[in-house]
């Protein structure tokens, strides 16, 4: 049944004629509940708000509620049942917000009748009133399915809160409709958090969990709740089905599938912090030198404007702040309330670029010199825009204290101050590493600030989350670097405080990941960027803590996202949700895929080997680094795009109206060291492939200069050398890549395992397990391994699931996926041809790439470049859409 309707003030108008009620229903029975919906919008998207019983509630986070919104024209949203129902009475609940989203003008009622949707007879009403619930009458149909067929504005769209359908007492008893819950992984000695949802007309007269099968024995706690907990015998795969009785004694049921598996190592892998290190790449040396060249002094520009017009939000709010701190006249705050974050991304990025030697070539010379002026002259703004107790947000500092009170209020989550906090601190880490530890000055106001949020922020102190994640994963990556640097213990609060800060989100929404307990959440929902930033600080707590809960909803997310929700080109956020996930399988081609979000899964992926040993992560985030992000910036670095749609033809562009990708793309590209190596105690595990000289510290009790030769991604020939500072005992455990990442994409030929491998010149024959074949010996100066991987073109097919794939083909060369473009070939919209696709080098083209070739079905030449180089040659900025750069390909 409906809650208690709550009307928000500014919807209380009621306009004059209405006939509708606030309360809704007030006789009958609302079969809407047990309907399924669809509509002639986008497909798969989620239409749950049309029949989930909530009008407008003031304690929701978000001002806006769940709606289902109406493209201007005219549109249709449709119930349907799966036998015919009795119906001539029907109620609808408009929303509009007075700016955008306005009320439609029209709306008229059609239902099936066995072959077509035809009008009902006699319709009456509904009136177009905001507030209530509008009435519809009409003569009695018997049917399946009904439809609102609405004209809205014809240049804004329309909006429905609540469509209910009200039974004729003739109307045929319903089953109630049941969702168990979403798949999911949980760990041996863990248990899974059950929570069966129900929808039905009638009260419930019986419920219970039962096993449907599986290996082992599973314990309920309390089988008749629907929210309960499982535990199970052994590993393996279990289907348990949650059961309804209701009127007429008619069963409902729903099945969820639950992976049982194995925990995890004891004991995690450790971070390879980013330090000075060379870059020998044909790709990586160009992609570096575009960024530090080009890309940072233009973002360091940028941010010392005054005169924007859009992204506003710069250094200039560090130097407000600072004079609102000495009781000095100031100016407002610019941009966005988490404008610092981009500031903040953007000194990590300098640190990060002045730790790449530049190798004699003078433009990188000149640029590292610039970045070590802005350095010079931001670091002492910053500090002075820091409240006396460590806190740092410059739009709290220069806030309206009429509007903004209280730091960490429930209603100031919005405001962003974990966010920006969060990327101060990780700037603070790699300030530390360039400098060696000799100026602490970032280091120790980073302490300062977690410090300050540590006193007021945990058990017995204040609870707290804020909206969007950030600082979470960013107090365990400090906490941990304290320890190293400090000693063990030392970072320990901070890692503490960053669980804390998860433990106590819920209360909210989807769209913030807080609309339930972190440990029981199971599916990707919300906003991408803040889901993957969760999802990462979720993994690393699971194994800085070896905490069950947390492993199983990691896991659990992780399969979610890669084999229900992920890109092929390594991107997440298909955009249903205002830049987030939609509902499994909904892959649409003009996707999101914001580069912030391919950073974070990049983090996640990361965290995740870290934490099993496995190299099917860095497989993963290999794949992202070398399609969804590297491919957000253009080769010259100039230019960025804040979304990376699978098929576009539009120009990247120098700036955003919100910038908060400018910094993030340069750190996490540049952060190679860290995403090349990890390392245990006892070995080194290579998870990525460049031409690089990098230096791994504290291995067996050495340090260890690693040194790469290869032009991987081109070819799939690597020469490691290892260089110890002293002859050492350890295992080398280098990745051997398994091009089938996701079960979403099913290439062929399959493409896995090495084709050689020497040591010293002998070779060796090392088992591959877990994704990496290991070599342990007695290591010293000079040892070289030559490894040789397979690289072959494949083509990929998708999962029947995701529509937007049907009859459609991909192209992948190694970990690079690849677009074909107007620009190469007349038509790229026809079918490809029966010919074998060959992959071919062309050192002239897009600064060098290996391309992709074939025919088309008209038997014209067929040329695909790297997705990561795509949208590099238009003539002239692309203002209209059209698909003139593709990734799916039509079959012949």
């Amino acid at each position: 049944m409906k809650p208690k309707i709550i009307l928000l003030p500014f919807i209380m108008l009621i306009l004059a004629g209405c006939s509708g009620n606030k309360k809704g229903i007030t006789g009958g029975n609302n079969i809407a509940l047990v309907a399924s919906s669809s509509w002639s919008g986008r497909p798969g998207t989620s239409l749950n708000a049309l029949n989930d019983g909530i009008t407008l509630n003031p304690e929701e986070p978000r001002s806006r509620p769940p709606v289902v919104t109406l493209r201007p024209g005219t549109q249709w949203v449709q119930y349907e049942w799966n036998r015919e129902i009795k119906t001539g009475k029907m109620e609808i609940f408009w929303w509009a917000d007075r700016n955008r989203v306005k009320l439609p003008a029209a709306c008229k009622v059609k239902y099936w009748n066995g072959s077509e949707y035809t009008d009902v007879k006699n319709q009456s009403g509904p009136d177009i009133c905001e507030g209530v619930f509008n009435p519809v009458s009409f003569d009695e149909i018997s049917t399946s399915g009904i439809r609102l067929e609405i004209e809205t504005d014809s240049a804004s769209p329309a909006a429905i809160l609540e469509w209910s359908v009200i039974a004729s007492p003739e109307s045929p008893v319903l089953p109630a409709l049941v969702s168990a819950g979403h798949d999911r992984t949980v760990l041996i000695d863990g248990k899974t958090y059950l929570s069966a949802q129900v929808k039905s007309v009638y009260p419930v007269k019986k419920s219970s969990w039962k096993v449907v099968s599986g290996p082992g024995k599973v314990s309920f706690i309390n089988p008749s709740d629907p929210s309960t907990t499982a535990t199970f015998g052994q590993t393996g795969e279990y289907r348990l089905s949650y059961n309804v009785i209701t009127k007429g004694n008619l069963p409902s049921s729903d099945t969820v599938i639950v992976k049982v598996i194995d925990p995890p190592p004891a004991k995690r892998l450790e971070v390879v912090y980013t330090n000075r290190y060379k870059i020998n790449s044909p790709l990586w040396s160009a992609r570096a030198k575009a960024i530090i060249v080009n890309w940072i002094p233009h973002c360091i520009r940028q941010i010392e404007r005054t005169d924007l017009k859009t992204g506003q939000g710069g250094i200039d709010n560090f130097i407000e702040a600072a004079k609102a701190l000495r009781g000095e006249p100031h100016g407002r705050h610019l941009g966005y309330v988490f404008s610092n974050a981009w500031v903040h991304q953007t000194i990590e990025s300098m640190c990060i670029a002045l730790m790449i030697d530049p190798q004699g070539d003078r433009e990188i010379i000149a640029a590292q010199e610039l970045m070590k002026m802005t350095l010079e002259k931001w670091i002492p703004i910053v500090l002075a825009a820091q409240e006396p107790d460590g806190y740092l947000h410059t739009a709290w500092t220069l806030r309206d204290t009429s509007r903004w009170k209280n730091r960490w209020a429930p209603e100031t989550r919005p405001n962003h101050e974990g966010y920006v906090a969060g990327y101060f601190i990780e700037s603070a880490i790699n300030h530390y590493m360039l400098t060696g530890g000799s100026d602490r000055r970032l280091y120790d106001a980073a302490k300062k600030l977690a410090n300050c949020w540590a006193d007021n922020i945990g058990p017995g102190k204040k609870e707290w989350w804020d909206e969007h994640q950030e600082m979470e994963q960013a107090l365990i990556r400090f906490g941990r670097f304290v320890n190293d640097m400090e000693g063990q213990g030392n970072g320990d609060r901070f890692i503490a405080l960053a669980k804390f800060l998860m433990d106590s989100r819920k209360g909210g929404n989807e769209y913030s990941q807080s609309h339930a307990s972190v440990t029981e959440q199971y599916e990707a929902v919300g906003h991408a960027v803040r889901a993957v930033y969760l999802y990462s600080a979720m993994a690393d707590i699971a194994a800085e803590n070896h905490d069950i809960d947390y492993h199983s909803a990691a896991m659990s997310l992780w399969d979610n996202i890669v084999n229900r929700k992920y890109y092929v080109t390594g991107g997440i956020g298909s955009g249903e949700t205002s830049e987030g996930f939609g509902p499994d399988y909904s892959l649409r081609h003009n996707s999101y895929c914001e580069s912030c979000s391919s950073c974070g899964l990049i983090f996640f992926q990361h965290k995740m080997n870290i934490a099993w040993h496995d190299a099917k992560y860095a497989d993963l985030y290999e794949e992202t680094m070398y399609n969804a992000l590297l491919g957000a910036l253009d080769l010259d670095g100039k230019n960025f795009t804040y979304t990376n749609e699978l098929n576009s033809s539009r120009s990247r562009y120098d700036w955003h109206v919100c910038p908060c990708c400018v910094g993030n793309i340069p750190r996490t590209l540049l952060m190679m060291p860290t995403w090349t190596y990890v390392k245990s105690d006892s070995g080194i595990y290579v998870n990525m492939f460049a031409g690089s000289t990098i230096k791994v510290d504290r291995v067996a009790g050495t340090n260890v200069e690693m040194v790469q030769e290869t032009d991987y991604p081109w070819s799939g020939k690597i020469r490691i050398t290892v260089n110890p500072e002293s002859e050492r005992e350890f295992s080398l455990s280098i990745r051997i890549p398994d091009r089938h990442t996701s079960e979403l994409y099913t290439p062929v030929p399959e493409v896995k395992g090495y084709l050689s491998m020497k040591l010293n010149g002998e070779t060796i024959n090392p088992p591959v397990k877990n994704g990496y074949a290991s070599v342990r010996r007695t290591w010293k100066t000079g040892d070289v391994v030559d490894v040789e991987i397979p690289m072959e073109v494949q083509v990929l097919t998708s999962d029947e699931r995701v529509a937007a794939n049907h009859g459609r083909i991909a192209i992948k060369y190694g970990p690079m996926v690849y677009n074909v473009e107007e620009i190469d070939q007349k038509d790229i919209h026809q079918a490809i041809g029966e010919q074998p696709l060959k992959a071919g080098w062309n050192g002239n083209l897009l600064g060098g790439v290996m391309t992709v070739q074939g025919t088309w079905a008209d038997g014209t030449p067929l040329l695909a470049i790297p997705n990561y180089a795509r949208n590099n040659r238009n003539p002239k900025p692309v203002t209209e859409y059209r698909e003139g750069s593709i990734v799916w390909i039509k079959k012949n």
